[in-house]
């Protein structure tokens, strides 16, 4: 929201405006300035609000910038490098594991000199899972060949942005450009931030586009190029060499445009930002968010008569190390802090980096430590910081530096708060009840399922404890529960990230009363295959033979929030071997554990925080994925789809799924269910939304044993079939379906899924389509 205060306008020559925002926020609103040809994007916690942000912009008409949800983040880095050998100016954003993902893209990026700029949300690296914010992310991308900008602030995140495009289109330079800041200490900060006021002053400022700049450009016909060759020596250790060359420059060259960027905006960001340094005798180099309250320590400091002073870059690479060296040449000591640790290094990366600089310049005089500090989030206060400038001071008094290395802000374990077992295991009798039974026809190969009524089943313990911290009305674990009435037995299950990893494992507590795993969402179906194939081999050696097992496990990953999207290449691959394993995915048709995204089961013209509703969009552009029918063509023995609305035929489901895991091979089901928190939904209506989605044929229910598919509820035999627009009403994210101004999106919608319910009576009628 746009407020005039003159008074708190820096002096410069073009025209400004104050907003009050945060740092995704200004992410978002420097891109939509700069007007970006393509966005490949995936979200990922903190940085997932850029995209959210640019798809609301995008909604409403303010820019054109062309917004391609990938199937996860090595696909993004992919769509941002094709489009960037295409001449487009290319924009991204991402976090943590997100960036680990995409790694493998990043030097083949500044390997190739196409520019880009990608907006790295600094956030922890798992495992264990946190996604608060350090810099651990942050030191994977050094040895990549990018130059790196910081941002202590908002305000900087939005000048980083235009200051980066810029940067990396400079034919001096021409490498993609990173932009860190911090998650949730800067990503989700609102502060007063000043822009350009005008969008033509920014595209005056940062310039042609590549394409027009006489770059290389796959779609010049008149110049047909060839990217990415395969090289041999010496032309490869000669293009890296150039490169090298390239990203010294890059740093000359930011001293230019953060100047020529000072003329106009009154703004400045010089290489190193120095704090009362001019006399300094002790100081703390801190990067980011940090970087701003040391400097009040500094000025406490300096009242008592002590020459404190700090030091924080805005560029790590190229690395500041002779504008270090001249910072430091006076300095007695000086305490850096790492937000993230070096392992097995003696210390983080700008430890390590500063004092090769000290080294290389000739300062054998400045003593160093090295301190690991506010890892996983772990907030910094001012406190934080006189103990940074304790550790400087002690050893100027002492003359030495007692303990070179060592984290700072970690606490002892307490002896009386050890780990303790709440629940004890279940019992296996109580597990294995025999109330279900499950039988192969021999002549006909099918299977005979006896399953109790319900009522009978009640008296099966839960597999997952009361207490999660679950949405009230979350359908996860009313469905999962469901499914697990019809396990008999001891199951070892693997959950991906998601909502129902996130809301039942908050460290020290777990809500899993049975043995559980966590991985990541694009390897998840790989883990499990690993633990299965574990088991049968150690069981096969006689390992397994003094843990008294009464019976095989029954091996189940659970899957949602888009896993089948960035997992998909994975439970592919585990299909295609055919482990022993149930994949069961909880379908809520979107990345709800991230802030309701859109994902591949997303279903057309519905309403996410990237596709909203607006002028000139109408939520999701393009249809669902049928992952049921996607697994089926593997041609594992068992695919299923359920609902909690239809208990009876999924508690059978969940008993064919587990003869066949034990039997045969690998499983996979669906299970739609609720989210009303995103769904915009009453909580109290879930079973009868998701009853709908079955009635309106959207959802339907089945089976696909050995390629032959059985329809195991029609609707329409049961004269219960409802309008697909009966459904849609049920949900605050699809109302605006049923209005007049999105009729298209709505018929096609409809259409596509008459269409697919055609089809699958057809396959329903003969068992060989």
């Amino acid at each position: 929201m746009s407020i005039e205060i003159k008074r708190e306008v820096t002096e410069g020559t073009v025209e400004q405006r104050m907003v009050y925002e945060s740092g995704n926020e200004m992410a978002a609103y420097a891109a939509h300035q700069i007007n970006y040809h393509v966005m490949g994007y995936f979200p990922i916690s903190p940085s997932t609000e850029v995209a959210q942000f640019l798809d609301l912009m995008k909604a409403s008409g303010q820019h054109d910038v062309k917004l391609i949800p990938a199937d996860g983040e090595h696909s993004s880095a992919g769509i941002c490098y094709g489009a960037s050998t295409a001449g487009a100016r290319v924009f991204n954003a991402t976090s943590a594991n997100g960036y680990l993902y995409m790694l493998e893209q990043m030097p083949v990026q500044s390997g190739t000199r196409f520019p880009m700029v990608l907006n790295l949300v600094c956030r922890s690296v798992s495992g264990p899972l946190n996604i608060h914010g350090d810099h651990s992310d942050l030191y994977f991308a050094l040895n990549t060949g990018w130059p790196i900008l910081m941002c202590r602030d908002p305000q900087a995140v939005y000048d980083m942005n235009i200051l980066a495009i810029k940067l990396a289109e400079d034919p001096e330079v021409r490498l993609p450009v990173m932009v860190a800041s911090d998650g949730y200490f800067t990503s989700h900060q609102k502060r007063r931030v000043q822009t350009f006021a005008k969008r033509e002053d920014v595209h005056a400022f940062i310039g042609e586009p590549p394409q027009m700049a006489g770059y290389p450009d796959v779609l010049d016909r008149n110049n047909p190029i060839t990217v990415g060759p395969y090289m041999n020596e010496p032309d490869y250790i000669n293009n890296c060499f150039q490169q090298s060359e390239a990203m010294y420059r890059a740093g000359a060259v930011y001293d230019r445009i953060r100047q020529e960027y000072k003329e106009l905006t009154g703004r400045d960001y010089p290489i190193l930002d120095l704090y009362r340094m001019e006399d300094a005798e002790v100081a703390v180099f801190l990067m980011n968010s940090s970087s701003e309250i040391i400097k009040d320590v500094v000025d406490q400091l300096r009242e008592k008569g002590i020459k404190a002073g700090s030091i924080a870059p805005n560029i790590i690479r190229p690395f500041p190390q002779k504008e270090i060296a001249e910072a430091l040449k006076n300095v007695k000591a000086i305490t850096v802090g790492d937000r993230a640790d070096s392992y097995g290094a003696y210390g983080g990366n700008m430890v390590n980096e500063i004092k090769a600089a000290l080294f290389t310049h000739g300062n054998t005089s400045t003593m160093v430590i090295s301190r690991i500090y506010g890892l996983g989030g772990k907030d910094f206060f001012a406190e934080d910081g006189h103990a940074m400038f304790e550790f400087a001071l002690d050893a100027v008094a002492k003359n030495k530096v007692e303990v070179p290395f060592a984290y700072y802000g970690h606490t002892p374990g307490d002896p009386d708060k050890k780990m303790k077992r709440v629940l004890n295991p279940m019992k296996f009798e109580d597990l294995k009840t025999g109330l279900i039974t499950v039988t192969k026809d021999e002549a006909s190969g099918k299977l005979n399922v006896k399953v109790p009524p319900l009522r009978a089943l009640t008296k099966k313990p839960k597999r997952i404890a009361p207490g999660h911290g679950a949405c009230p009305g979350c359908g996860i674990f009313s469905g999962l529960e469901l499914f697990f009435k019809g396990i008999e037995g001891d199951i070892v299950s693997l959950f991906h990230t998601g909502c129902a990893m996130v809301v039942t494992t908050g460290y020290p507590y777990s809500a899993h009363k049975a043995t559980y795993i966590h991985n990541l969402f694009q390897s998840g179906a790989a883990t499990l295959s690993g633990v299965v194939e574990a088991f049968w081999q150690r069981k096969a050696r006689g390992e397994l033979d003094h843990l008294g097992l009464k019976d095989d496990f029954t091996f189940v990953m659970v899957t949602g929030d888009g896993g089948m999207d960035i997992g998909m290449g994975a439970a592919i691959g585990a299909a295609l071997r055919n482990h022993k394993m149930i994949i069961l995915e909880y379908d809520n048709e979107g990345y709800m554990n991230t802030g309701a995204q859109l994902s591949y089961s997303t279903p057309l013209g519905h309403r996410t925080s990237t596709s909203n509703v607006g002028k000139h969009q109408g939520g999701k552009m393009f249809h669902h994925k049928d992952t049921a029918q996607i697994m089926a063509a593997t041609n594992i023995p068992y695919v299923f789809t359920g609902s909690e609305a239809f208990p009876q035929d999924l508690v059978k489901k969940a008993a064919k799924a587990q003869w066949y895991a034990q039997n045969e091979g690998l499983v996979y089901g669906k299970i739609l269910i609720t989210c009303p928190l995103n769904w915009l939904s009453e909580e109290k209506e879930g079973t009868s939304i998701i009853g709908a989605a079955v009635d309106s044929c959207f959802f339907p229910l089945l089976e696909i044993e050995h390629g032959v598919t059985t329809i195991t509820y029609n609707p329409e035999d049961k004269g219960k079939r409802v309008p697909l627009s009966d459904w849609l009403k049920t949900m605050g994210k699809t109302k605006h379906m049923v209005k007049p101004e999105y009729e298209e999106a709505y018929k096609s919608f409809e259409a596509e899924v008459e269409r697919r319910w055609v089809r699958l009576k057809a396959r329903h009628e003969n068992e060989y389509l």
